[in-house]
């Protein structure tokens, strides 16, 4: 039955306008597209300042730790000159205090106070051999 039928006008599909949607999907991929390349230059430009940031610190790194050698000595040696000092400074004020001018007088020179008596040690064994005729 079917087949004796005329033709009618042949059935089209309805063509909505894809242009409009085409290029509005195609300006989502260019946004996308474009979001997607701006993102990886900033990767890469971020990627290669972190490079050159950690080459930087690796090169400062054995001057680093020689300064902090030179550091350790330098701060030995004011420990010691800092003894040094003090103890200066005690014979310093020892010199000048005049209490002390009588005992400072018989360490550097080989005479006594009058008022003291000179004891004289000697072995006991030449003086006992002295004494027997």
């Amino acid at each position: 039955m079917n087949a004796l039928q005329s033709p009618t006008k042949p059935l089209q599909p309805v063509r909505t306008p894809r242009s409009q949607p085409r290029s509005g999907q195609q300006k989502k991929r260019q946004h996308h597209r474009t979001i997607a390349i701006e993102t990886s230059i900033k990767l890469g430009v971020n990627l290669a300042l972190s490079g050159v940031a950690i080459a930087a610190l690796v090169q400062l790194l054995p001057y680093s730790m020689a300064q902090h050698s030179k550091l350790q000595e330098i701060n030995a040696e004011v420990k010691a000159t800092e003894k040094r000092v003090g103890h200066v400074k005690a014979e310093f004020s020892r010199y000048f205090d005049p209490r002390q001018a009588k005992v400072i007088m018989q360490e550097q020179t080989n005479r006594t106070d009058p008022s003291q008596r000179q004891i004289v040690w000697g072995d006991a064994t030449s003086e006992t051999a002295a004494q027997l005729p």
